[in-house]
This record gives C-alpha cells, sequence and structure tokens, in this order.
C-alpha cells in the first residue's frame, strides 16, 4: 500500500477545477507536500460549491473538469511524485433539483417499482405508500399553484416526475399529483413525518444503502476505475456513521481499490478508539486536533472564564440539547424507530418514543458497531434511567430489541440480518442526533472559551499537560500512524491561527472578564453565553470584514438556537446583536476595547499558532495542510472556511525564500510559510527521521512552557503558554536534554552546539519553534 507523508487539502468547484488543481501541482510539490487531496469530484447539484450533494455517481463533475480533468491532476501529481486522495460521499445523495438525479427521478417516477426504490432508505408504508417531499410553502391551498407541463409537475421552480397513464388531458394538477408515488407536502412536516432517511436535518440529501451489493457496485463504479487507471491513490470516506455496515463497506472499498489507503471521517468522543477490524489506516485528524489545541490553554485560566458567563454544565446541556433534537428536527427518525418495533412489545408509540428519544440524548459517543460498543447502549440505557426512572421499565424492554446479541452466547459473526433493521437504524441514528445536538448546538451555547468548541472535541475538557501530550502522541505512533493530522478542515468552526489567539485568553482570564464586561455594557445583547461567544470570535479573527462578521453572527445564534432559530427568528433580538457587530465597527469605545485586546494577544497568538502548526506538520501521523492555512488563516466556519485562496501570493512569498532573509514573524505570514514548507520539506525528503517517537526532557525554570520530542532524528521543539513565560522572566536559563553534537535548524538554517543541553534562550531567538536535526552523522 502507497501511503502518503502529508497532504494538501483542495476544495475543487467549479471555480476552481481539477484542471487548475494541476496547475497548481508545482507550487504544492515545492512547498514539499506528498499528496494532493481532493474534495468530492463527482457530480453534484448545480453550482454546489462543496461536492457532498452528489447526484450522479458515474461520472467526475463536468463543472469541476470532469474526466478530463482528473486525469491532468493525476497526470501532473504523478510527475512530480505526489500521490493523490479524494474525498467520496457514501451515505447520501442530493435531490434538491430530482431531475438531475436520475436514481431519484425513477424513484419518483415509478414508486415502489423502481429499480432504484431499494436504493433509497424509504419507509412506503408510513406515507400510505406514497414517498413524502417536504417542499411547500406556508400558503393557503399550496397545492393549487402545480402547473401541469407535458409529463412533469411544476410548483414554482421544483419539478418532479408524473407516472406514465397518471394524466388524462384535462385534468387538474392537483388531480395528476394525487395518483403519483410522492406526495408534496408542507416543509415544516419533514422533521416529524418524513419517510426518508436524511443526512442529518437536511431534506434535500437523501441516504443510500450501499449495504446493498448492487448499489454499492453502481455507486462506486467510477471510484473503482480511478484505481483500476491508476489515476487515485487512496480516499477519504465522508460520514461512516450514516452507513447501516461500515466495517463491511470498508472491507467492500479495500478490495475493489487493490488495497488502497483509506481514511474514515469518523468523529471520536475522548477516550473512544476506532474499531481495530475496520479496513481503514484511520481518522481524518479531529482527535489529534482536540489534543493540539489543549497543549496551548492555560489550565489556570478555567476557573474564571467559567465564572464569567454562568451556563449549565457542559454534560447536562448536550443531554438537553441533544433531546431536543430527538424531538423535534430528527423525530421523523425516532417515529420510525418506533414503528420497526415488533407487535408485540407491549409499548405503546408514545411511550416508546419518549424512551427511544432518552436514550438517544444519553448515547455517549456517536453511535455503536454491534457486537463492538455494546456497552455505550448499556451506559446510555443506565443513564436514561437516571434522567427518566418513569421510563425504566420501557428502557428494559427496548435494550435487548436494540442489542440481540444479548441473549446471544457468542457475537463473534454478526450480520446485519441477525441484529435486525431495529438494532441497525438505531445506529445510525445516535450518530445523527449527536452531530446535531453538539456541534451544531451546544458547540455555540457553550462560550467558556470558544477554541474548544471543535468537531471530535469535548469543550468541557480545558487543557492537556505535556505529560498526557506525550502519552497520547505515543500511543498514535503505535496504534495509528497512518492516520491525518489536522488543524483546519472545511468542517472546523474556527480556523487554526483564529482558535490559537482566543486559547490565549486562557492565560489572561481577568483581562478577558474585564473587557468582555465592558462590551457587554457598550453593547449588550441579553445573551450573555451567544455575546461571549461571539466576541471571543471576532477577537480570534479581528481583523474582518463587516459582511463576514455578520454572517457569522447571524449563522452562529440560529444554530444555537437560544435566542433565535432559523425556523423562527427573533427579530427583536437579531437587531440587537447586529447593531452590537455594527458598533465593532463605528463605535470608537467598542473598537477601542477589541483592537486593544487583539494588539495585547497578537505576539502570543502568533506564538501558538507557529507552535501547534510545527507540532502538527511531525507528529505521528499524516498531516493535512488545509488549503491556504500556510498562510494566517483567520477563517469562521463554513462557509467563510472555503473562500478563494490567494495562490499567486503564496507562490511569490515562497520563491523570495531563496534571496530574502528568515522573516519576521508579523502579519505578513511569510514565516507560518516558511516553517511549513520546511518541515514538509523534511518529512517528504528524509522520512526515516520521522519513524519513533521520544519525548525530550527540559530542564529549567520554564520548563512548562517548553514542548519537544524527538521522531527518530527530527527534534520538534515548541513554546506554550507564551504570556506566561513572558512574566516569569522568559527562558532563564531553561534548557532541552540533547546527546552531544551538531544540531541545524532546518527552519533558520542556524547550528547550534550540544554539550549536552541546549539552551531555549538560543533555540527560540527567531522563532518560537525549532526543528532540528543532527549535522555530525550520529
Amino acid at each position: 500500500m502507497r501511503t502518503p507523508l502529508s497532504t494538501y487539502r483542495l476544495q475543487i468547484r467549479p471555480s476552481f477545477t481539477l484542471f487548475d488543481a494541476a496547475e497548481l501541482v508545482p507550487y504544492l510539490a515545492d512547498l514539499g507536500v506528498d499528496w494532493v487531496y481532493l474534495s468530492p469530484i463527482l457530480t453534484a447539484e448545480e453550482g454546489s460549491d462543496h461536492g457532498y450533494d452528489v447526484t450522479d455517481p458515474s461520472a467526475v463533475d463536468p463543472t469541476r473538469g470532469g474526466a478530463e480533468g482528473l486525469k491532468a491532476l493525476s497526470d501532473a501529481a504523478r510527475a512530480a511524485g505526489l500521490g493523490v486522495l479524494v474525498d467520496i460521499v457514501p451515505n447520501h445523495m442530493g435531490i434538491a433539483t430530482p431531475h438531475r438525479n436520475k436514481w431519484w427521478w425513477s424513484v419518483l417516477a415509478e414508486g415502489r417499482g423502481s429499480r432504484y426504490a431499494e436504493a433509497f432508505d424509504i419507509d412506503w408504508d408510513a406515507g400510505n405508500g406514497k414517498l413524502r417531499l417536504p417542499v411547500l410553502g406556508d400558503g393557503d391551498n399550496e397545492l393549487e399553484q402545480l402547473k401541469l407541463a407535458g409529463n412533469e409537475l411544476h410548483y414554482y421552480d421544483h419539478r418532479f416526475p408524473v407516472a406514465e397513464g397518471t394524466a388524462a388531458e384535462g385534468e387538474s394538477a392537483q388531480d395528476v399529483h394525487a395518483r403519483q408515488s410522492y406526495e408534496l407536502v408542507n416543509w415544516r412536516r419533514a422533521d416529524s413525518e418524513l419517510n426518508y432517511r436524511r443526512f442529518f436535518g437536511v431534506n434535500t440529501l437523501a441516504g443510500i444503502r450501499v449495504e446493498e451489493p448492487w448499489v454499492f457496485d453502481e455507486a462506486h463504479a467510477e471510484i473503482k476505475r480511478w484505481f483500476d487507471e491508476g489515476l487515485v491513490d487512496g480516499l477519504r470516506i465522508d460520514h461512516p456513521d450514516g452507513l447501516a455496515d461500515p466495517k463491511g463497506y470498508l472491507a467492500r472499498l479495500r478490495e475493489i481499490t487493490g488495497g488502497a489507503y483509506i481514511l474514515v471521517e469518523k468523529i471520536l468522543e475522548p477516550g473512544e478508539k476506532l474499531s481495530a477490524d475496520w479496513e481503514t489506516e484511520g481518522t481524518t485528524g479531529y482527535d489529534a486536533l482536540a489534543d493540539i489545541d489543549r497543549l496551548f490553554v492555560d489550565p489556570a485560566g478555567s476557573d474564571t472564564l467559567t465564572a464569567l458567563v454562568p451556563m449549565e454544565p457542559y454534560a447536562q446541556m448536550i443531554h438537553g440539547t441533544k433531546r431536543v433534537i430527538a424531538d423535534g428536527l430528527l423525530h421523523s427518525e425516532v417515529q420510525r424507530l418506533v414503528r420497526l418495533l415488533p407487535a408485540d412489545s407491549g409499548l405503546a408509540p408514545e411511550t416508546a418514543a419518549d424512551a427511544l428519544a432518552e436514550l438517544l440524548a444519553c448515547f455517549p459517543v456517536y453511535r455503536s458497531y454491534l457486537p463492538e460498543g455494546a456497552d455505550h447502549l448499556t451506559e446510555a440505557v443506565i443513564a436514561a434511567k437516571v434522567h427518566r426512572p418513569d421510563l425504566a421499565a420501557a428502557l428494559d424492554i427496548l435494550h435487548p430489541l436494540l442489542n440481540p446479541l444479548l441473549s446471544e452466547d457468542s457475537a463473534e459473526s454478526v450480520s446485519l440480518s441477525s441484529l435486525g433493521e431495529l438494532a441497525v437504524r438505531f445506529q445510525q441514528t445516535s450518530g445523527m442526533v449527536m452531530a446535531k445536538g453538539v456541534e451544531d448546538t451546544a458547540f455555540y451555547r457553550y462560550s467558556r472559551l470558544t477554541s474548544l468548541n471543535e468537531v471530535g472535541a469535548d469543550p468541557a475538557h480545558f487543557a492537556v499537560s505535556p505529560f498526557e501530550m506525550h502519552t497520547r502522541m505515543l500511543r498514535r505512533q503505535l496504534e495509528q500512524p497512518a492516520a491525518m493530522t489536522a488543524l483546519t478542515t472545511h468542517d472546523t468552526k474556527r480556523s487554526e491561527d483564529t482558535r490559537a489567539r482566543i486559547s490565549v485568553l486562557a492565560e489572561i482570564p481577568e483581562e478577558w472578564s474585564e473587557a468582555f464586561t465592558r462590551l457587554d455594557a457598550l453593547v449588550p445583547m441579553h445573551d450573555g453565553p451567544m455575546a461571549n461567544l461571539l466576541w471571543q470570535t471576532f477577537v480570534g479573527a479581528w481583523p474582518l470584514s463587516r459582511e463576514r462578521a455578520h454572517a457569522y453572527a447571524e449563522k452562529a445564534a440560529r444554530e444555537a438556537s437560544s435566542s433565535t432559530t432559523w425556523t423562527a427568528p427573533n427579530a427583536e433580538f437579531e437587531e440587537r446583536m447586529h447593531a452590537a457587530i455594527d458598533a465593532a465597527f463605528d463605535n470608537p469605545e467598542v473598537n477601542a476595547v477589541i483592537t486593544a485586546l487583539v494588539e495585547r494577544i497578537r505576539e502570543a497568538g502568533y506564538s501558538n499558532s507557529l507552535s501547534a502548526k510545527l507540532l502538527q506538520l511531525t507528529m505521528p501521523g499524516v498531516p493535512d495542510v488545509y488549503q491556504g492555512t500556510e498562510f494566517w488563516d483567520r477563517s469562521l466556519v463554513d462557509p467563510d472556511n472555503r473562500r478563494e485562496v490567494d495562490f499567486a501570493r503564496r507562490r511569490e512569498v515562497a520563491a523570495s525564500f531563496a534571496d530574502a532573509g528568515v522573516p519576521a514573524v508579523d502579519e505578513d505570514a511569510a514565516a507560518k510559510l516558511l516553517i511549513t514548507t520546511r518541515a514538509l520539506q523534511l518529512k517528504r525528503g528524509r522520512p526515516e527521521l520521522f519513524t519513533g517517537y521520544v519525548p525530550v526532557a527540559v530542564e529549567g525554570p520554564a520548563a512548562e512552557h517548553l514542548f519537544g520530542f524527538d521522531r527518530g532524528g527530527a527534534v520538534t521543539l515548541v513554546t506554550r503558554l507564551p504570556l506566561g513565560l513572558e512574566r516569569q522572566g522568559g527562558w532563564q536559563d531553561t534548557a532541552v536534554v540533547l546527546a552531544p553534537g551538531t544540531y541545524r535548524d532546518v527552519i533558520t538554517g542556524k547550528t547550534h552546539e550540544s554539550g549536552g543541553r541546549l539552551a531555549a534562550a538560543d533555540l527560540f531567538g527567531t522563532y518560537p519553534v525549532a526543528l532540528l536535526v543532527r549535522e555530525d552523522g550520529k
């Protein structure tokens, strides 16, 4: 198996095609990148910038460059010695425009008789034999807006097929609609009455059943071609938790790709491990991101930041937000589970729905993979009984139904049929509830220190000590050395540099408390947690445009669903919130508070950014650089983090390194590019230096501010908690313990002579980081 040493993620879209990516390959090769990593490239909804709404899995999207574009990119990568990794989406398809998706169009036209009816996860009986489509508006008699146009029904811009023989001349569009295999219903009915599986709560993304062999084959024929023709070297699998059988899916994928490198976008909760028997090299790196961020958070700031804005405890909060999701946005999924209960269960539908929703709210991880993870279900049952003693009897009935293996002597050989549809579907549903209740709700409510609110992380876990970090690194080296590491992705809530600056607030919690109190007094939003989140975010991303600030605030507030929501916006609150944001630009007092604090933490933010970057690039694993983040990047949540990248400027700065001196650490971002380049080049050029992991010992009064490790010849040294270091008088006589010899810092080119110790003050004279290699051949 060919395994990457590093990757560089590119967002392929109509405005940046595969041909554009091919032209960028020489820059990526010079940067030191080993593989090019592409966002989804199969044909997606027209105008889609992300590509996760695939409408035709049989072809590379023509608007993204098509088959010719993939060939051009692959050829360019091969010529430069680079591999190619592609993101694929096996869980769902885009159905926003039915006529663009032949699978979905066929189902709408032919109903259960369609060849593709089996491909989608549809409960026909729940809709009285019809597929419910939640597209109608809130007006009275919306069906009167239907128009019959040839063999199609049109509802404004929506187009739907008319089944053969169901439209007689002179009939009304409403009469024709009544004879179809689908029923157009009000959009608000989706959350409780939808009868097809969605991706989370997105009505326009319909789940597909790749557990069916023919569905897998047809959905992956084009992907198989990429490997048969040597165009692609590896795959990133989006949302495996949505699949009925992730383990079986990965086994089939490994087979058709000839044993290729495979990563899964699997969110692991703290302490959770990836299934050992999955055919994958590991996750896409959110777990690494969480560890790295917390190394640069001062644990001493926890109490002050916690007390600043009263919030319910995080565990209590996420139980509540998950329960709201199970009872609201995803109630149709809960109802589907209720319908799957055996007729003799003895549970009334209302009681069953209540108990199932409580179990989903109490589930401690995204999902189980029975028989693995049965203990998570047991844990959820126990927690649900504590929360709801009145449901204890119902929970006792549900437990063996959700895990039929409880009564079996051996669970060594488990199939989907032996588990049953109820148990399988509950596993698929728990991940949806976790994602929507935690990532998309609680992460916008729990604002103690917002740099910790990232996918795959637990904001209640405040900091990681150097000792803890070393143990996690050693475990990573032992258990998943080829898994990806990440700092920024297309899904992160805040980019790496935004988070790095926000984390500095933990070093000055009293100063943040004073600044926030002043801001809240000048422009009160009357929602303390949201105000705290927004002001922290803006301090982390400053300077940012007014347009970006308003767009982020609206999304954050509506996702939090505390003072306003997407479906019922609170105009009074939102007006107050937007006025506060305008004040950051227009009110001199508000602006002064923000800019003064940004200036106070700017240098420390640079230090955190550079240290986190070098750590991620050189730690055990395969580091990914998200497009553009070799420069400072203070992006916010999507779509902000998917903006166009100025690669011309990056090329220009990279070209200057040959003639210019070592760049300063300032807003120009050249220093970050230099550090990224030197680390990637060393890893690709001398991979033998990155085959182990040994912590580097540190001695002296500032030892806790220096974190280092030896990867087998490459020694990484970084600074942590820079303001605390400054307060205690700098490095003084702090030193790292290294064997006697000559070491060169590949970043600056400076050499250091060690007699057994190297002074931190000398190592960090230029940058807060160093990457050392022995020069004397020992």
